[in-house]
């Protein structure tokens, strides 16, 4: 294959290249940013440290990474169920899954979950056992699931 050749082989894989980078992906920054939002339904869980119903730093970041993840989306619900360990009298553990909830439904409105309809419930240790007397682990949490819809167009 002659110099010309070489040259012509090269333009065309190049303009083959090109094509490919031609087809639906944005252009742009913006353009990324200006996708909207999925407003997909979604849940998190918050954990809480033995006996405590005080919101930890690494809870507050999931919190706030749920109020991300709702950006450009209208929230419909927020359903809260606080939850406890079976160690301890079944009253104080119901007890401490309620200050759970409350906490968490607290600390959503701080990152912007503030006209909502909260669903707020506990369960206590309610589940934290199961048929076989074993207990499950990793009850010391709330769980949340926000509804979430696309805003209406304007």
């Amino acid at each position: 294959m002659n110099k010309a050749g070489v040259w012509i082989a090269a333009a065309a894989i190049g303009a083959t290249m090109t094509g490919c980078a031609t087809g639906p992906w944005p252009k742009s920054r913006s353009q990324i940013e200006a996708l909207p939002a999925a407003c997909d339904d979604f849940s998190v869980s918050i954990y809480f440290d033995r006996d405590s119903a005080a919101i930890t730093r690494e809870a507050r970041q999931v919190l706030r990474g749920a109020a991300d993840l709702a950006k450009g989306c209208t929230a419909k619900n927020v359903h809260v169920v606080g939850l406890a360990d079976a160690v301890g009298a079944p009253d104080a553990n119901l007890a401490l899954s309620q200050r759970r909830a409350s906490a968490v439904t607290a600390a959503l409105a701080k990152v912007g979950f503030r006209q909502v309809s909260f669903e707020v419930s506990a369960a206590g240790d309610a589940g934290a056992i199961t048929r076989d007397g074993e207990a499950r682990p990793l009850r010391r949490r709330a769980d949340v699931r926000i509804d979430l819809e696309a805003p209406p167009k304007r």
